[in-house]
């Protein structure tokens, strides 16, 4: 059958209505046709009818049962109770003379279904008071339910009773559902286990399959959702959906998908599959679906089964990863701009020494290691140049951080520093101005300097602003130089005034200033690291600048530094 498909909802609900109604209008035709005159082969099996009830009657007649209406020799609702696939009692209520208050129920029939191993069978708690049979039912409501369908008429369906009951010393526990309908002036309850085995095991297999499927009887409108199903639409299982609720949820985008999806197995094509996009509770859901038909006497499809697996998760992860993936290349992509800008930097603020040094007599050489692979250029700096008045400049900084925000301060430092060593001013002078430049930054941000300068008489003036103390590599043997008077950090105290120090250089000396990233280790303190550098120094053949620092670079205490490391070391010749 070819359907036309839909452009909206509501067209696409409309199909579905004509193709149902089309239905039940051709079976009932069918149902309400002249029996075939063949079917009088029937008659010799319904005239045994009667014989066999008169037999099922006094089989159950003479079972156990008190029901007051075997007394007069006719056959009562408790004749049936055996055919009731779920253990089932008739109760006949036990009222409260005066106020007409049930109190309680009296077992009159039972039969012989057990519905946990731990408990009686109904047909054995005969004569007994319902609470004293089921004393797990006491504080669960039970009782007074079933009084109101004595009082009301209206069934009980599918009442969940958490039924706990001790036996011989041991707690029992059975979740049970119960249902119950009048008989007359009595009750007929009816209860079983809420799931089997088997039912759980297939909710857990539904669980984590993400998993459900539906049933949806065209002819009586009947729909039967799983455990599953009723999960990945957020519904009760009481309360499936039916095919127009089912439209309602789509996405706007797959309704067309929908249409053909659906309109296939109505026209009995199977199986049938596509993918599907809800929306359920805000929420977008993605579901693979699976539809059969299930023909009918007349070949038709009279009910339509569907298998759906939620692709949600799965959905979420892959735009999760994705976007990681986008950010992670977006990331990259700027972390290689920013390499690029840190090289030029690199290349601008940290350049190779020029010959005037060594026309003083100095040979000079650096490092700069940062501490992430990736970066060119962190927060360490190095001066060393030939000031116009003869004296050389000399000295190390780091400013706080990482990235272009360390780079950038740094390069302010660096050219500040250069800038006021031309005035002639001490090194205690450039640091104290030095400082202040760092205070009056709205950043916030601390840095440590060594700063100073060597004279024509090779003496080194020098102050230092809260950095690690300089190495002096002299006839073979390295100490730290420390500062009487060791100033604090930059940009930790305004007005805070800086002294100078005098170190005189002999020929043959080897000065090595550094950064903390050479010496600090976590969880160490910094003087330990500070005598390993010396040792390290004092280790190293001979005191030629580049080679001296290779020697540190290459041994393996000075390894995996976590942060950014710079080495300036000055031979005086």
């Amino acid at each position: 059958m070819n359907f036309p498909l839909p452009d909206t909802v509501e067209e696409l609900k409309d199909l579905i209505g004509r193709e149902v109604s089309a239905l039940r209008s051709s079976v009932r035709r069918t149902a309400e046709r002249p029996p075939d005159p063949a079917a009088d082969v029937i008659a010799p099996v319904q005239m045994l009818a009667p014989a066999s009830a008169a037999a099922a009657g006094q089989a159950a007649a003479s079972s156990r049962c008190l029901c007051t209406i075997h007394d007069q020799g006719a056959p009562g609702i408790c004749a049936a109770l055996d055919a009731i696939p779920a253990s089932a009692l008739l109760l006949e209520p036990l009222v409260e003379e005066g106020t007409g208050t049930v109190w309680d129920f009296r077992i009159v029939a039972g039969n012989r279904i057990r519905s946990a191993d731990w408990l009686e069978a109904p047909d054995r708690q005969v004569g007994q008071r319902f609470l004293e049979a089921r004393p797990g039912a006491a504080g669960s409501g039970l009782l007074a339910a079933l009084a109101d369908v004595l009082a009301g008429g209206a069934p009980l369906e599918g009442r969940v009773v958490d039924y706990t009951e001790q036996r011989l010393g041991r707690l029992h526990r059975a979740p049970l559902l119960y249902s119950a309908a009048r008989c007359g002036e009595q009750v007929l309850a009816t209860w079983r286990p809420v799931q089997s085995r088997t039912e759980l095991l297939t909710i857990d297999a539904q669980y984590l399959a993400s998993l459900g499927w539906g049933s949806w009887d065209l002819l009586s409108g009947k729909v039967t959702w799983s455990e599953g199903l009723s999960r990945i639409f957020h519904t009760e299982i009481q309360m499936p959906w039916t095919l127009e609720q089912l439209c309602d949820a789509l996405l706007p985008d797959d309704l067309t998908a929908f249409a053909e999806f659906l309109t296939s197995v109505l026209a009995g094509e199977e199986p049938a599959w596509t993918r599907i996009r809800f929306v359920v509770l805000g929420e977008l859901r993605t579901l693979d679906l699976m539809g059969r038909p299930v023909a009918g006497t007349d070949g038709r499809p009279w009910a339509v089964n569907l298998v759906a697996r939620d692709l949600t998760p799965q959905i979420r992860s892959r735009r999760r990863l994705a976007e990681t993936e986008r950010e992670s290349d977006r990331l990259r992509r700027q972390a290689q701009v920013e390499r690029r800008v840190a090289d030029a930097l690199r290349e601008a603020l940290l350049p190779t020494h020029s010959e005037a040094l060594a026309a003083v007599g100095l040979t000079v050489a650096a490092s700069y290691r940062p501490a992430e692979p990736d970066a060119a250029v962190g927060g360490d700096w190095y001066k060393c140049r030939l000031l116009p008045d003869g004296r050389v400049l000399v000295a190390i900084g780091d400013a706080a951080g990482h990235g272009l925000d360390a780079v950038a301060r740094m390069a302010q430092q660096r050219h500040a520093l250069a800038g006021l060593a031309q005035t002639g001013a001490s090194a205690g002078e450039i640091t104290t101005w030095l400082n202040e430049l760092v205070c009056s930054e709205p950043a916030g941000q601390t840095a440590t300097v060594i700063a100073g300068h060597i004279d024509e008489d090779r003496v080194w003036h020098w102050a230092d602003a809260g950095h690690p103390a300089p190495l002096l590599l002299r006839q073979g043997h390295a100490e730290p130089l420390h500062a009487d008077q060791r100033g604090p950090l930059l940009g930790a105290l305004p007005g805070y005034a800086y002294e100078t120090r005098d170190t005189p250089l002999r020929r043959g000396d080897l000065l090595l200033l550094y950064t903390d990233g050479i010496v600090e280790r976590r969880g160490e303190d910094v003087t330990k690291g500070i005598q390993r550098l010396a040792d390290a120094v004092t280790r190293s053949e001979g005191n030629e600048p580049d080679k001296l620092i290779e020697s540190i670079l290459a041994d393996p205490d000075q390894a995996g530094h976590e942060d950014d490391a710079c080495m300036l070391a000055i031979r005086v010749g």
